[in-house]
């Protein structure tokens, strides 16, 4: 394992040794091994390797939402405003805007199974949430409806045997249809980062809007518990782990809180 270490990096190694505890679990219980080697104090697989987000910026995001196809540029807008994950954007339906309380209502994806075979389903975890729909947001969610009108689709829910449910969709294919992920990736996505002149890596997915938009709240901030319930995570202690190199330091906040207070007026130190 030492071996590996040196030559792979250790998120892989990780695998490769949870991987080999299995099989030497099934070895115990079989009775071809007295125990376990891997549980050894001794032996410790290596720590988890964190890698920095590096979100984008807001001009980055905009040359995003310009490249794109015009029918996909609100939905890039709406995932990087409201921090919406990929499946959650696809899933959008009329009524989910409450114009009235100024919310959007996040409670349903878009599922892939088996690569091809989707369906609706709660968001991940189950965490149906509000999100504050800022008003400029709610403008183009009604221009892009006249342009391109919702499309009632209706998929099983939970499961493939699960009962219909039906949606008014918001963002739709130009044939009407519901956005299959993968060929949104392919066809859609991948090419407009070429336009836009960003990397097609990995790190730059859909899943980018959602990063800049914890950025964004963060950077003026907005409390990490605020920015998990936002999100939709479970434990705002993952949001803070995953976050935490974004928020302002507390150095340079007092600085700024100082030299706001005393840009107000006079210091008393200046009355004669």
């Amino acid at each position: 394992m030492h071996g590996l270490q040196k030559k792979l990096a250790p998120n892989y190694v990780r695998t490769v040794f949870a991987h080999l505890s299995a099989l030497l679990n099934a070895a115990v219980d079989d009775g071809v091994i007295p125990k376990n080697p891997c549980h050894a104090g001794s032996v410790k697989p290596p720590r988890a390797e964190s890698k920095k987000i590096t979100p984008w910026s807001v001009e980055q995001v905009k040359t995003v939402a310009g490249a794109v196809a015009r029918r996909y540029e609100v939905m890039v807008q709406a995932a990087a405003t409201l921090g919406l994950r990929q499946g959650e954007a696809f899933g959008l339906a009329v009524e989910d805007i409450d114009l009235a309380a100024g919310v959007l209502h996040v409670r349903r994806q878009v599922k892939m199974l088996n690569g091809r075979q989707m369906l609706f389903a709660p968001p991940k975890g189950g965490k149906v949430r509000d999100v504050p729909l800022p008003e400029s947001l709610a403008l183009r969610l009604s221009d892009h409806q006249l342009a391109f009108p919702p499309v009632e689709i209706t998929l099983p829910w939970r499961m493939l045997e699960g009962p219909p449910h039906s949606a008014e969709l918001i963002f739709t294919t130009r044939l009407h249809s519901l956005i299959d992920r993968t060929e949104f990736n392919r066809f859609v996505w991948k090419p407009t980062l070429i336009k836009a002149g960003i990397p097609t890596t990995r790190e730059n997915g859909f899943h980018m809007l959602r990063h800049h938009f914890a950025s964004v709240l963060l950077e003026r901030g907005v409390s990490i518990k605020a920015v998990a319930d936002f999100l939709g995570h479970a434990d705002p202690g993952f949001t803070l782990r995953t976050y935490t190199h974004l928020m302002p330091s507390s150095e340079d906040r007092m600085r700024q809180v100082i030299e706001d207070a005393w840009a107000t007026g006079r210091c008393a130190l200046d009355v004669p």
